[in-house]
């Protein structure tokens, strides 16, 4: 079966991405619509080739269909690891697909987590070092990171590939440009957080920070 041209799936799956994307980052400044941007292209080209054209099996079927017989316009054969690593069955019940929903869903919860503590700072004025930013100083690009790479585990294509190291790089420079302001905002109050807590630390790892400062601005 094609299984594919499926737009409306793909619009509605944009759509609810987007808008959950969009309800916790509520971009402001110039960088943040670009970032935004960056990741709603990702979204797109992904859902896009999920439901609507399979361009990535399009582009790969002559190159290497010879040797993947399998690699098919099904929308199974749309699970590039499944068919590569010539696994039989739902590729649906494989472990890497359920450790990408895993790594999809446990990232939106994450960034609803985060965004909980960083609205709360936000609105007293404060460095945000409670919940998850008592573990490290990014959480909120740290979500972002973790949905993209499930995304791309579970349905790689060649634009997403692409796209991928671009946005991981964005996120590491507005984490930086963000330090710099909050440096100049806060002064010797966020020097603290940043000798208290890691970068980019593990999440569920206790610092010294979630005692320390008690709030931020992002």
């Amino acid at each position: 079966m094609y299984e594919y041209g499926m737009w409306v799936m793909a619009g509605v799956n944009i759509f609810v991405f987007l808008v959950f994307a969009f309800s916790f980052t509520r971009p402001r400044k110039g960088r943040d619509w670009r970032s935004f941007g960056a990741f709603s292209a990702f979204i797109v080209a992904l859902f896009t080739e999920m439901y609507g054209f399979p361009l990535t099996v399009y582009l790969l079927s002559g190159w290497i269909g010879s040797r993947f017989p399998e690699l098919s316009f099904s929308h199974d054969g749309g699970h590039l690891w499944y068919s590569l690593l010539g696994l039989q069955g739902d590729p649906h019940q494989y472990p890497i697909h359920m450790v990408s929903e895993w790594m999809i869903l446990g990232g939106m919860i994450f960034l609803a987590v985060t965004w909980k503590y960083l609205h709360r700072a936000q609105q007293k004025g404060e460095v945000a070092s409670r919940g998850p930013y008592a573990r490290m100083r990014h959480p909120q690009y740290a979500a972002f990171i973790l949905i993209l790479t499930g995304f791309l585990i579970q349905w790689p294509t060649l634009l997403t590939v692409v796209m991928y190291p671009v946005l991981l790089f964005m996120y590491i420079h507005l984490a930086g440009l963000e330090e710099k302001e909050s440096l100049r905002y806060f002064g010797r109050d966020y020097e603290v957080y940043m000798e208290s807590v890691p970068k980019w630390g593990v999440p569920f790892r206790r610092h010294n920070g979630e005692n320390g400062l008690s709030s931020a601005k992002k």
